[in-house]
């Protein structure tokens, strides 16, 4: 304990030196502001002053969070508590900082830090380590003035007239400091844990930020689907159409060259080729991006799709209904994903896809015979579906045993579309 302490003592010290400093300066800009915009407000000059005042917890309270770190490194910095205009513009930015409670919370603060607590900071600091360290240094300072007046005042509050005495406070001194350590780190504790209640987002600020992040996450993945969609739209309206042109042309080209030319007709006939394979490999890419069966008959057809594809054996029993586009699809490339790693890495034989809707939730498996021991921390793909059911409020599990079977179970909170 005493060595946890010892540890505490220079981290506590730090926090209260620059409490101190941060507070000197904020008592005279809160002093000036308030005095100002009080005289002023007859005038209406005085307004923005005072303002200006209210509104000066906020760069405060930002400091202070980042300073919390000096008091407990192993602790993160609490999270701003604000939350982000709906509108650009200062007025939009002033009209929603006003409404917020964390405002006023980083007002009361900067208020009790400019004229409560560096003032503390300053006493406890002097008393924990001033007067101690006065005290050891009692000898030192014995013999600087003994040639003036023959003896000294410790902390202006004890007179030192022999070699003695001042060794006797030096001893004293170190006593007292080993005796204030502990309290003066406790005290940084509580000073520190009170800018934390006070700074810190409230469980609704919490909460509310935790909403706006889902809502984020959710219509970011709206707009990724959007944009997939409209790739996916892109290539087969346009470079498929004018591959199939092509390939119709090339076919027309090779019938009506010339017998005695069979080089060309050869030449023909190879570009011909190459036209029809770059036309199947845009097919397969587009049906990657979003399978065309999946948006129109939904999820177990797409899964049936998706096993026929597949390189090993799958059995399908899949009875679901419909559900919202980012939800099947969702499930049908966290599926396509586990059958891709069963054909290249599993040495399985055969595998299963079994899918139900209940209780609110769909449920998916994907099950397979193989050699197991999948990890998906060692990058197979799923991680980045695991992100992407987390959109959801999904989850994705691997049970992967050595020696098999490995079993992939995604589970969505949804509703029937």
């Amino acid at each position: 304990m005493i060595r946890t302490v010892v540890r505490g003592v220079p981290r506590a010290v730090a926090y209260l030196l620059s409490g101190v400093l941060v507070g000197v300066p904020l008592l005279v800009a809160l002093l000036v502001l308030g005095v100002l915009g009080l005289a002023l407000t007859p005038i209406l000059v005085g307004l923005p002053l005072l303002a200006l005042a209210v509104l000066s917890g906020g760069p405060v309270g930002a400091l202070e969070r980042r300073r919390l770190r000096l008091a407990a490194p192993g602790l993160p910095a609490p999270p701003d508590p604000h939350a982000t205009p709906a509108e650009p513009g200062l007025a939009a930015w002033a009209r929603l900082r006003l409404a917020e409670a964390a405002t006023w919370r980083e007002l009361a603060y900067t208020l009790l830090l400019g004229f409560v607590l560096w003032p503390l900071d300053v006493l406890v600091l002097f008393g924990a380590l001033g007067v101690p360290g006065a005290m050891i240094g009692a000898p030192a300072q014995l013999a600087a003035t003994s040639s003036a007046s023959g003896d000294t005042r410790i902390a202006k509050l004890w007179l030192i007239d022999s070699y003695g005495q001042a060794l006797l406070c030096t001893a004293a001194g170190v006593v007292l400091l080993l005796v204030l350590l502990r309290p003066l780190v406790l005290y940084t504790c509580v000073r520190a844990a009170l800018a934390r209640l006070l700074l810190a987002p409230s469980e609704a600020e919490a909460e509310r930020r935790l909403a706006e992040v889902t809502r984020s996450r959710a219509r970011l993945v709206a707009a990724f689907e959007a944009e997939r969609r409209r790739i996916e739209r892109d290539l087969h309206d346009g470079a498929q159409q004018r591959l199939v042109s092509l390939s119709m042309t090339l076919g027309l080209a090779r019938l009506d060259a010339p017998p005695e030319l069979p080089e060309l007709a050869g030449r023909l006939a190879a570009a011909h080729h190459e036209a029809d394979q770059v036309l199947g490999e845009l097919r397969e890419l587009i049906h990657g991006i979003h399978p065309q069966v999946l948006a129109d008959y939904g999820l177990p057809d797409a899964l049936a799709d998706a096993a026929d594809r597949s390189a090993v054996p799958v059995e399908v029993d899949v009875d679901l209904p419909r559900f919202a586009e980012s939800v099947e699809s969702a499930a049908y490339f966290a599926v396509r994903e586990a059958l891709a790693n069963i054909g290249r890495h599993s040495g399985a034989e055969r595998a299963w896809i079994g899918g139900r809707y209940t209780g609110g939730r769909l449920r998916v498996e994907v099950r397979d015979d193989g050699t197991g021991g999948a990890d998906p921390a060692r990058g197979t793909g799923l991680t980045g579906l695991t992100d992407r059911l987390a959109v959801l409020d999904g989850t994705l599990s691997v049970h992967s045993p050595a020696g098999g079977p490995t079993v992939l179970s995604l589970e969505i909170p949804c509703t029937e579309r």
